[in-house]
């Protein structure tokens, strides 16, 4: 096999990232797997693409999508004005899973960070994916505060 490379993920990667967002029982119940990705997808993406602080992150690997996460930098008055990474939507193929890819790519979006100046990363992770806790406390993340969300639509 070939080493994996991140890069950012482009409009032909789409498919394959949304296939691994429902590649799980909360995915399931929140994601559209269809032949062509749905108009919403497409959007969103567009919007990001847009953006210079944010970024939708594949690993690759022979061609292959394997892994992906959403990298946002955000600006702060908090903490005297320190920008901080938010990493997000952290997904790897259950074939994958368990091979240390995770860890590779959160490592690579971690130096990200660091790279644009970043003194603080952050994520939010479901309450039921106990294993994603346990992989974030494993690479160092603290779980310091509650997290909120209200549904809006």
């Amino acid at each position: 096999m070939s080493p994996v490379s991140f890069r950012t993920a482009t409009r032909a990667d789409l498919g394959a990232v949304i296939a691994l967002l429902a590649d799980d029982a909360l995915g399931r119940k929140r994601e559209r797997v269809e032949a062509s990705p749905a108009e919403c997808y497409v959007k969103a993406l567009e919007a990001i693409e847009a953006d210079p602080n944010q970024q939708v992150i594949v690993a690759v690997q022979d061609g292959a999508v394997i892994g992906t996460l959403q990298l946002s930098f955000l600006p702060g008055l908090s903490r005297q004005g320190q920008w901080r990474g938010q990493i997000e939507a952290v997904r790897i193929a259950a074939g994958q899973r368990g091979t240390g890819l995770g860890r590779q790519m959160m490592e690579w979006a971690i130096a990200q960070c660091r790279e644009r100046g970043c003194g603080l990363v952050q994520l939010t992770s479901d309450k039921a994916r106990v294993d994603a806790h346990r992989f974030y406390d494993n690479l160092g993340f603290v779980a310091s505060h509650e997290g909120y969300k209200l549904t809006l639509s």
